[in-house]
């Protein structure tokens, strides 16, 4: 009897303390605390954070999850335009393509997909898309073009000793323009409601579904849907030559193949008096099918004319990328007190703690450390300059702050395991998702309380230098290393989420002059020993 009770009732209780250990505020108050009358909460004290601004010189851009390419006007910070280059691999190994069965090329198309998001379904299956990720006027338009790469992108580094993958850099397009080869992409378009020259010198990134007709076996014409996504038809001359005449032994493997046809090299200009657009893209998530017709089998006596079979072969565009961005130097600061973070080969801010020196010292942590307060809360809160961003269409969604000293993400960051439906928003604890008034950005805040409990809980913590960048991809932790290493902070590398990310924003520095309501400021919530 008693057991029948008190098992349900062991399970309730254990429920409510569940419920109560998942504060979802995260800022466990009195954590760790013994005779918790003795002890309170005060309101947050305001600690010493310097702030500075680092121009970036060229950056490696090879091999990126997300490639940007286009043209975009950024009325802050300028004009970018992005190129990139993509190896080619075969989907099958070692094809043969016999002549006897006199193989047709009907159409070679390139694809690669948008990030895209339906918004609604009609009842005959159509369905309407919203692009995300593309950037510039909505009827922007950019001159295209696609050739074949002479350029050999390298796996190793030649010059390493340890076997080093060989690394590309943004600035390096002219390598690859100076031997580019032929012109594929020159189909004039035929289809209503379009640009003759949308697949080249009017391209822009259409929103609309791609729909296929074929006709099956019964004679019916049937309907296949696509998100919406760069397609393109290639010269069909050009791949019967390269890839149906190949010659012997080139088409055995993808490492004779890669050095054989070296991959596409997509270039962008102004097309007319177009502001342009730009668009961040999955390349490697991209192929060329060729469509092509070819007999069932060999004629013969007995079967002079065969019927012909449909066929298709693939190439992907999952090799390795390279991403080229040329952008107008960086503006002068309008004013030195603000800080301009800036992605791709952009700008930084480096961030130091409790008045901390060039040595790593602060006495302001040490007599912080001497009173063994508990930490329940710790945040750097960053203003964004309204003023001076007035004008800008797109600002980032996201920034981050990380261990520069060590290049790698502080404790906050793993510590915080939620997620997100949208990939973007996880770690949404941790912060640096953009505050928004009247539709336009106002302040970013990242936490970094376990980061704070470590630093005043052991004494032999260092008080490392952050650094503050935007962020394409909050999941994305690795560095991409820079062409030359800024001495001043001895900065080697930058989170390769920076890299990909084209877009910038201006916020309020640490400088006194700046009003105490709109500067840069770190905080921290104690509990602290009551006064007597």
């Amino acid at each position: 009897m008693y057991k029948r009770i008190l098992f349900p009732c062991f399970f309730i209780c254990f429920g409510f303390f569940v419920i109560a250990s998942c504060d979802s505020d995260y800022n466990e108050l009195g954590a760790d605390m013994i005779g918790e009358d003795s002890f309170e909460v005060g309101d947050p004290e305001t600690f010493t954070v310097k702030a500075y601004n680092q121009d970036l010189d060229p950056v490696e851009t090879s091999d990126l999850s997300i490639n940007s390419l286009g043209i975009y006007n950024d009325p802050i910070f300028g004009e970018t335009k992005a190129s990139l280059a993509v190896q080619v691999q075969l989907a099958t190994l070692n094809p043969t393509f016999d002549e006897v069965l006199q193989p047709q090329i009907d159409s070679v198309v390139l694809t690669v997909p948008y990030n895209a998001t339906r918004l609604k379904t009609e009842v005959d299956g159509s369905s309407t898309y919203e692009l995300d990720s593309i950037y510039g006027p909505a009827d922007g338009k950019i001159k295209l073009r696609v050739y074949e790469s002479n350029y050999f992108i390298q796996n190793l580094d030649p010059n390493s000793s340890t076997g080093e993958t060989k690394k590309y850099f943004n600035d390096q397009r002219l390598d690859f323009e100076n031997v580019k080869g032929a012109w594929l992409n020159d189909f004039v378009d035929t289809r209503p409601d379009y640009p003759a020259y949308a697949q080249n010198d009017e391209f822009f990134f259409d929103n609309k579904e791609i729909v296929d007709y074929t006709i099956n076996s019964s004679n019916v014409t049937q309907k296949t849907r696509y998100a919406p996504r760069m397609r393109m038809y290639l010269n069909k001359d050009f791949f019967k030559t390269k890839i149906f005449q190949a010659p012997s032994g080139k088409l055995v493997n993808n490492s004779i193949f890669k050095e054989y046809f070296r991959g596409l090299y997509f270039s962008v200009e102004h097309s007319g008096s177009s502001l342009g657009n730009l668009a961040m893209l999955n390349i490697k998530g991209g192929s060329i099918i060729i469509y092509y017709t070819q007999l069932e089998a060999a004629p013969s006596a007995t079967n002079p004319t065969p019927e012909r079979e449909k066929k298709t072969f693939v190439l992907n565009l999952n090799g390795r990328s390279v991403n080229f961005t040329e952008r107008q130097p960086m503006p002068a600061p309008a004013d030195p007190s603000m800080l301009y973070l800036k992605g791709q080969q952009g700008s930084m801010a480096i961030v130091d703690l409790f008045g901390r020196d060039a040595n790593g010292h602060s006495q302001e942590l040490t007599d912080l450390r001497a009173k063994k307060w508990l930490v329940n809360d710790a945040s750097l809160t960053f203003r964004v300059n309204r003023d001076l961003m007035s004008s800008a269409v797109y600002e980032p969604n996201r920034i981050y702050l990380y261990d520069l000293t060590n290049k790698r993400p502080i404790v906050d960051y793993y510590s915080d395991q939620s997620s997100a439906s949208v990939a973007k928003y996880a770690k949404s604890v941790f912060g640096g998702i953009i505050k928004k008034q009247d539709n336009r950005g106002y302040e970013y805040k990242i936490r970094l309380t376990n980061y704070i409990r470590a630093l005043l809980k052991n004494q032999d913590s260092t008080n490392v230098r952050l650094g503050l960048v935007v962020t394409e991809n909050i999941g994305e932790i690795n560095n991409k290393k820079l062409k030359t290493e800024i001495p001043t902070f001895g900065i080697k590398q930058i989170p390769t989420s920076s890299v990909m990310n084209p877009l910038g924003t201006i916020i309020y520095g640490t400088d006194a002059l700046i009003p105490d309501d709109k500067r840069m400021k770190f905080k921290i919530y104690f509990t602290k020993p009551k006064q007597n």
